[in-house]
């Protein structure tokens, strides 16, 4: 409700956070529900973006609710990555594009802990036995629970990298293939044969929701970035189109996973 307002005003987190002299990092957080809201927060930001007696009130009865600890707290995930998985609860619609990976709402478990060690070798079994756990229950919430709309487009590259040999690989492709006979599910893969791809990254996420504007989730070696302006919206939401127009039809899609499981499996 508050990003929804502040968007429509035309204020970026920073303008906010300048008007109220506090942390930009405080009003992302409390947009993201990392941080309870307290009244005086609830009475500066109500002045701040001309809400109703009506609107004041209904946030301070959701700031109440919003107290409860939400279920990814207990596993004290990095900042970003929490602050990704209560967007992603959120969402309605989700559209991720990845290359060289199985998107994380589609891994298989031991897929999910290998490409988790490969990518931070700094920590230590446990903390990856936290990072897996909660992308498994982020899939069980997200995809199941919930029936959030989720569509995959994976480059063909991600099918031919290996990870974690043959066996962990032909599990992921049945668990792709499981997954794409999911009613809110489509699996797309965007195939060598399509030549050169629009996106200048390899991996990036649009999040939609119901009322407030969409954001863009990237994903970099040096960190996390979260994209709100139209432009950028515009151009992530082109680039997707494009992809959309690469990939294989849905059907076409579900052959070729079936076709690596095979070679996997030989």
């Amino acid at each position: 409700m508050l990003r929804a307002r502040r968007t429509a005003l035309g204020f970026t987190v920073e303008d906010t956070a300048q008007q109220l002299l506090v942390s930009p990092s405080k009003i992302s957080r409390i947009e993201t529900g990392q941080r309870n809201i307290t009244a005086r927060d609830i009475r500066d930001l109500a002045a701040l973006y001309r809400l109703t007696d009506e609107e004041r009130e209904l946030l301070a009865e959701l700031a109440v609710g919003g107290k409860a600890r939400a279920w990814w707290q207990p596993l004290n995930l990095p900042y970003y990555y929490a602050t990704y998985v209560g967007l992603e609860a959120d969402a309605t619609s989700i559209r991720d594009f990845a290359v060289g990976v199985v998107p994380g709402l589609l891994q298989a478990a031991e897929y999910a802990q290998v490409v988790t060690r490969a990518a931070a070798v700094d920590l230590s079994e446990e903390d990856i036995r936290q990072l897996v756990q909660a992308r498994l229950e982020r899939q069980r919430r997200v995809l199941h629970e919930a029936g959030t709309n989720f569509t995959a487009m994976i480059d063909e590259s991600a099918l031919r990298r290996v990870v974690g040999g043959p066996a962990v690989m032909q599990n992921q492709l049945k668990a792709l293939v499981t997954a794409s006979e999911l009613p809110n599910v489509t699996v797309r893969v965007v195939p060598f044969a399509a030549g050169p791809l629009p996106a200048p990254t390899n991996k990036f996420i649009i999040l939609s929701f119901d009322g407030p504007p969409d954001l863009v989730f990237l994903e970099s070696l040096t960190g996390q970035l979260v994209l709100e302006r139209e432009s950028d919206l515009a151009a992530y939401n082109d680039a997707y189109t494009t992809i959309d127009g690469l990939a294989l039809p849905a059907d076409e899609s579900c052959e070729r996973l079936l076709a690596f499981e095979h070679e996997y499996r030989q």
